[in-house]
């Protein structure tokens, strides 16, 4: 463990935020968060756990134990005629790992490519884009109890994953850590998502057939031309979720806006497009001071340098209150929302 007094998070959110940590532990081994758990000023003080910090608003400094998840490593466990499982560690980065998969060929996280964090975060919010989740990939996870000291194995079904959603956002919040994640690849026969989003015309734009390789390839040069790069411009992604609602409120609502974009869901309800909605409402391109929706994606919330956290929380704010007073549905922030 290596350990730090009145340390800036700056470097470990996207948002490029300089709040302070009180005391900032990196956690670099499995090991050590076992022995983190029993220091005197580890667990028992802890505020905060932070993994990639892409997908949080630090709004304030942190008092006590801000500990980051650092440890990496990554190996295949199993192989079938149709199937490889692949155990990555929590502090692997996404895309990193996203890329390694794709170099073997091996199909399932394509369409997540570029997605900013780490491994052990993505299934707390069970990432998602183009049309795929994290889900669809997932075999099991090992858990790290802080109230115990044990590492238990959850499967897909006791994840209890659902839109942006998992049991670590409900029952198990707070309660642990991720310590690896093992992900269900296809080796033959690969399912291609194609339809959502603009992969269809990328590929045809470059003369390309959909392959596990053309498809990250789509997908990142999509998301390069729409999204700013964290380090360039501080931002967490999409900062909203998109709405899910029942299908007749939306079929009003498409009556008197026929180009709403709209996703039907297997469980009857339809989503509904939360970039759209900001951009009708005006916020597309939009900028007060130093924070701003940005120009070619109204769904990022961006940091145009030296924003605080309260600035950005405040525009976001203004954004929910438009979109509820024009089209009366209330934005869900995707984003966690610190001090």
């Amino acid at each position: 463990m290596i350990w730090e007094e009145h340390a800036s998070l700056a470097p470990y959110n996207t948002f490029g935020i300089d709040a302070k940590a009180e005391r900032l532990v990196h956690l670099e081994t499995e090991a050590c968060v076992a022995d983190y758990r029993i220091h005197p000023k580890g667990y028992a003080q802890q505020t905060l756990l932070i993994s990639g910090g892409s997908n949080m608003l630090l709004c304030a400094d942190v008092p006590g134990t801000t500990a980051r998840i650092a440890w990496t490593g990554q190996h295949i466990v199993r192989e079938t005629d149709d199937h490889v499982f692949v155990q990555v560690a929590a502090g692997e980065n996404w895309h990193d790992t996203v890329r390694y998969t794709v170099e073997q060929d091996w199909g399932g996280l394509q369409n997540l490519s570029l997605i900013p964090g780490l491994v052990g975060a993505a299934p707390v919010q069970n990432i998602g884009a183009y049309g795929v989740e994290l889900a669809d990939s997932f075999d099991s996870l090992r858990f790290f109890s802080w109230e115990t000291g044990e590492i238990q194995t959850l499967s897909h079904a006791e994840c209890a994953f659902g839109y942006r959603d998992s049991i670590f956002k409900g029952p198990l919040k707070d309660k642990g850590v991720i310590l690896s994640v093992i992900f269900r690849l296809t080796k033959h026969s690969h399912v291609l998502k194609t339809s959502y989003g603009a992969i269809q015309d990328e590929l045809a734009a470059r003369g390309q057939e959909a392959s596990v390789r053309s498809i990250s390839d789509a997908v990142i040069a999509i998301r390069q031309s729409k999204l700013p790069d964290p380090k360039v411009l501080g931002n967490s992604g999409s900062f909203f979720k998109n709405p899910a609602l029942p299908a007749e409120v939306v079929a009003a609502l498409a009556k008197s806006n026929p180009t709403l974009p709209q996703y039907p869901q297997g469980d009857g309800s339809v989503k509904v497009a939360a970039g759209w909605l900001i951009e009708q409402a005006g916020w597309k391109g939009k900028r007060i001071g130093q924070v701003g929706m940005h120009a070619h994606q109204a769904l990022v919330l961006v940091n145009y340098g030296g924003a605080t956290g309260p600035e950005l929380w405040a525009h976001a704010q203004r954004v929910q209150d438009s979109v509820k007073e024009q089209f009366g549905i209330h934005l869900e922030p995707e984003v966690n929302l610190i001090g």
